[in-house]
């Protein structure tokens, strides 16, 4: 919600501005994962254009406030952006059409305790990315 975000920017000092809240709105409306240059172009409506320098520092901060999280999905180098969410969801990503799916699971607090248990490591966060083809894209191959 923009009061979250903006009581969040403001109880850590930064200001509240139109385009950090703009960003957050698309990415909340967007309910998956956008690049960067996706949320310029989806923020681009003639004067109130947000550039993609502002929107890199944008994602930056919110990166920083945990608002948001960046995964490299794709076989490119290109981070894809989303909404926080807790770490006990996991990406499956389809290599052939590229659509992307949060799955929520226990698999992730196995690999916590692992972490934990069998290496004395104290995990801060744990991405699960998980590549292979969905079932529409078998159907079609068939």
């Amino acid at each position: 919600m923009p009061s979250d975000v903006a009581a969040r920017l403001r109880e850590r000092g930064y200001r509240v501005t139109e385009a950090r809240l703009r960003v957050h709105a698309l990415l909340r409306d967007a309910g998956g994962h956008l690049t960067a240059d996706e949320i310029a172009d989806g923020l681009a409506d003639g004067e109130d254009t947000v550039t993609l320098s502002s929107v890199y520092r944008v994602l930056a901060l919110f990166e920083e406030l945990d608002l948001v999280r960046s995964t490299r999905l794709g076989g490119d180098a290109v981070s894809h952006w989303e909404l926080a969410h807790p770490d006990e969801h996991f990406h499956v990503v389809c290599g052939t059409c590229g659509d992307v799916d949060h799955h929520r699971g226990s698999l992730v607090a196995v690999i916590e305790e692992h972490l934990r248990d069998g290496h004395d490591f104290e995990p801060d966060e744990v991405t699960v990315l998980v590549r292979g083809t969905c079932a529409t894209c078998r159907a079609a191959q068939r």
